[in-house]
């Protein structure tokens, strides 16, 4: 399970910081487009980062629980 989804997790915390940084450098834009709008509400970045989180390790975790229960010998005997 860690090989199939340790990969898929450092991306995810990867462009999670990524797209913070952007959002830190963005937020300048932001407040000039839309009145009354705070980029660094600390609600807003906590929420956005726990649904990053939680859609990517659900991304990752599905299809590494599906290939894991596949039995190994059949995949063997197919190739």
């Amino acid at each position: 399970m860690r090989a199939a989804v340790g990969r898929p997790i450092v991306l995810l915390a990867v462009g999670s910081l990524l797209g913070l940084l952007t959002t830190l450098f963005a937020s300048g834009l932001l407040s000039r487009v839309v009145d009354q709008a705070d980029p660094r509400d600390p609600v807003v970045v906590t929420g956005a980062v726990l649904t990053m989180v939680l859609l990517g390790i659900a991304a990752s975790a599905i299809p590494a629980l599906r290939s894991l229960a596949v039995d190994p010998s059949k995949l063997m005997r197919e190739e």
